[in-house]
């Protein structure tokens, strides 16, 4: 039987069971959309993670409380608190002469509470910034302005907020600019509003709001340390640089004499980011093993269907051979039944994990995240390529028995 004849032979017997063929792919179509889905999420992310640094720039560094090694986060980020980092510590790497590069410098404490305006309140992330936020940031202002330095060092009860803190406490009826809100009871004037930001770390910018360091330590938090410096270098090439600079500061201000006993740790934003790529590629690929896992399964399913359907087709099988047909071509045709079956798995999944991948991407853009829907070649050879090869793999053993059977015995098979 030439090749034409032999697959409409094979669509013709598929199409005689329907039923049984859509249960033996249905394993297929879940593993293969679950390779798609999985590749096209992870790098959905790593593309906004990746495009929000970039455009935050990749000459920062960020000095954290606690010592970690160079390949893991610092303790603070598994939610211990670390309290070796002050404000005096950033005031020190201010100074020009020791570090000369640093052309901007902050230190940061964070929290989040409820804002209150008259009968009025939302949530918001709120940070307590220094006065030199804005030569570290790129701001753009909607309103009124920024904390100035005066403000800064006077710990004036101001506060800058989000457009869309602006929008949930005063509409766009209220002028917001000289009114006053409350953070856990304290007052704040409002002196600015920032212009739309979007997401950035999974964070929604406009939430936010900005108040002087000192009131938000000790009014609003009730401490006395730092929960990050942010330093920006003035030009990338400078960056290794001033990281040793800022190293030697610190080491001398806490009277640290060995690498192995500082109490601090200076990451590159871009070294922080290749840190968080490796683990999501790592849990990517754990991921995958475990879709390829439906695809083994479906190959299982595809031996177990295939064993019955030629002990169904014995007397099939017999009267074949009987006529003439060769061992071969009983082969090839069950070969190709187990082959045709997983591609038609494989295609189906790719349509489902894209489209499944696409309204993701969707809702992930309505929700203010600049994600890419990708869809790698790569991911489409992959799964179509193993669903291919495990229903081959799956189909060889009973296409063998099928075409080793004698035909006297076949056409006498009740």
């Amino acid at each position: 039987m030439n090749f034409i004849g032999t697959i409409k032979l094979v669509i013709r017997t598929l199409l005689a069971r329907k039923g049984r063929s859509f249960l033996t792919i249905l394993g297929i179509v879940i593993g293969v959309a679950g390779v798609i889905i999985i590749i096209a999420l992870g790098a959905g992310a790593q593309s906004l993670v990746l495009g929000q640094v970039t455009k935050l720039g990749t000459n920062l560094l960020n000095v954290q409380p606690g010592k970690s090694n160079e390949k893991g986060p610092p303790s603070q980020a598994f939610g211990i608190v670390v309290t070796t980092l002050t404000k005096e510590d950033a005031d020190a790497l201010k100074d020009q002469s020791r570090v000369p590069h640093a052309s901007g410098v902050m230190g940061s404490v964070q929290g989040s509470d409820t804002v209150v305006w008259q009968n009025k309140d939302t949530d918001v992330a709120y940070q307590g910034v220094q006065s030199t936020y804005t030569n570290i940031v790129s701001l753009t202002m909607e309103q009124g302005r920024f904390i100035d330095e005066k403000e800064d060092r006077g710990a004036a009860n101001v506060i800058v907020i989000g457009s869309q803190v602006r929008d949930e406490l005063f509409g766009s009826d209220i002028n917001p600019i000289g009114q006053v809100v409350k953070i856990k009871s304290v007052p704040f004037e409002v002196i600015g509003v920032v212009a739309k930001r979007g997401s950035f770390m999974f964070q929604n910018q406009d939430k936010q709001a900005y108040i002087p360091l000192s009131i938000a330590q000790k009014q609003l938090l009730g401490i006395n340390y730092l929960q990050a410096i942010i330093i920006k270098v003035d030009s990338t090439d400078n960056v290794d640089q001033t990281i040793s600079d800022v190293t030697q500061v610190l080491s001398e201000r806490h009277r640290i004499k060995r690498a192995e006993d500082e109490d601090f740790t200076v990451r590159n934003i871009a070294d922080a980011i290749k840190i968080f790529t490796t683990v999501t590629d790592a849990l990517r690929l754990f991921l995958i093993a475990m879709a390829s896992i439906a695809l083994l399964v479906g190959g299982i399913g595809i031996l177990n269907i295939m064993m019955v359907t030629v002990a169904e087709r014995t007397r099939e099988i017999g009267l074949r051979k009987a006529v003439g047909a060769t061992n071969r071509a009983v082969r090839n045709q069950f070969l190709f039944e187990s082959g045709f079956l997983t591609l038609l798995g494989g295609v189906a999944g790719i349509i489902i994990g894209a489209v499944v991948s696409y309204l993701v991407a969707l809702g992930a853009r309505f929700a203010g995240l600049d994600w890419a829907f990708v869809i790698s070649w790569w991911s489409v050879f992959l799964a179509v390529g193993v669903s291919i090869i495990t229903g081959v793999i799956f189909g060889i053993y009973p296409a063998l028995k099928a075409s080793k059977l004698n035909p006297i015995d076949a056409l006498r098979y009740e």
